[in-house]
């Protein structure tokens, strides 16, 4: 991979490609608050791609977005190889291959996490992506599936891809369970096992890994990122998404001043607005801000008040309005961590 790649420069930190959670509105709206971190979109089967249309309606984005990732579910070589090309046309800057995703869903169509007890198929995926684009192909996976050894089985994963071309995983630092637990159950119960991840990456230092799974703070990441090269952070950078706010001076080192949520919003909003002018349902795009002002005065009635309001069929930019106005913007305390966002004093 290219070390002049805009995505792997922004790298360091992701958000994780999470299904309704990463969509467009939302990562126009995490660009607010941080202008390195690498995003990706939810999972795209290869299906959706090649057979469903609008294409827009699964490819569409914004330059804002950038550097910006796009997942793909499949598991085909050709197809695959057919759509990264395509991705690549539309203006993605990598393609991601999921091999984490649980559900049973995804499992009847050979998609997700049940690729893990098949090392040589995606190798083969893989390398077919790499032959059509010249953009990064990266594999997001677990630590192992089932009854898989957390150690030997990882192992071979790893240098079995690894060795068809692909220099580049993240690793969510659990395993996934197909039978018997929901995917929302495998997002918790599994115990997080960052030492193997560390020790993956110790073993393989000429491959970039890294880690995902249960940060929640800066110091979180920072932490990780003594011992892997990138951390990703999924539900806690959605659900308090001033946590992002943080990245840019923290996380890369930029010498830069924290946005504060008000100015979050407000570089939001010609954004918001061309949004609705394109026939976007408002409440389509306010319910991913709806945790920015978590721990604020005000920020039920932020999070009630569009609620109730934004989904109504006539509701525009003022209902956005009229709901920031009823947060008091004290967090103009800037250097509170962002996990403790206390906008009270």
């Amino acid at each position: 991979m290219s070390k002049s790649s805009p995505a792997d420069r922004g790298r360091r930190f992701s958000i994780a490609p999470m299904m309704d959670w990463t969509p467009r509105d939302q990562r126009a709206f995490a660009r607010t608050l941080t202008k390195r971190a690498l995003l990706y979109t939810e999972m795209v089967t290869t299906g959706a791609i090649l057979h469903g249309t609008p294409r827009e309606r699964f490819l569409g984005h914004d330059a804002r977005e950038y550097p910006l990732a796009l997942q793909l579910g499949g598991s085909d070589p050709a197809a695959l190889a057919e759509c990264a090309a395509i991705a690549e046309t539309w203006g993605y800057q990598e393609v991601n291959l999921n091999v984490g995703c649980p559900s049973d869903r995804v499992q009847n169509n050979m998609i997700g996490a049940c690729l893990m007890g098949h090392p040589e198929l995606v190798a083969r995926c893989v390398a077919a992506m790499q032959a059509a684009v010249s953009i990064p192909i990266t594999v997001k996976c677990r630590i192992g599936i089932n009854d898989q050894d957390e150690d030997e089985d990882l192992t071979r994963f790893i240098d079995t891809v690894a060795a068809a071309g692909c220099t580049t995983f993240t690793v969510h630092a659990r395993k996934a369970w197909l039978e018997g637990l929901s995917p929302k159950q495998n997002r918790d119960v599994p115990p997080l096992n960052y030492p193997r991840v560390h020790r993956l990456k110790a073993a393989h230092p000429e491959l970039h890994i890294g880690i995902n799974g249960g940060l929640k703070t800066i110091a979180d990441c920072q932490r990780e990122l003594d011992h892997v090269d990138s951390v990703m952070v999924g539900r806690e950078a959605y659900q308090n998404p001033f946590l992002l706010a943080h990245v840019d001076r923290d996380i890369f080192g930029e010498d830069t001043t924290p946005p504060t949520r008000h100015e979050a919003m407000e570089a939001f909003r010609p954004y918001l607005i061309s949004r609705l002018e394109s026939g976007v349902r408002l409440n389509h795009i306010t319910r991913h801000l709806l945790g920015l002002f978590t721990g604020c005065r005000g920020g039920r009635r932020f999070r009630r008040y569009l609620s109730e309001t934004a989904h109504r069929p006539d509701a525009g930019i003022e209902v956005f309005d009229q709901a920031l106005a009823l947060v008091n913007d004290i967090d103009a305390a800037r250097a509170l961590p962002a996990h403790m966002p206390d906008c009270s004093t």
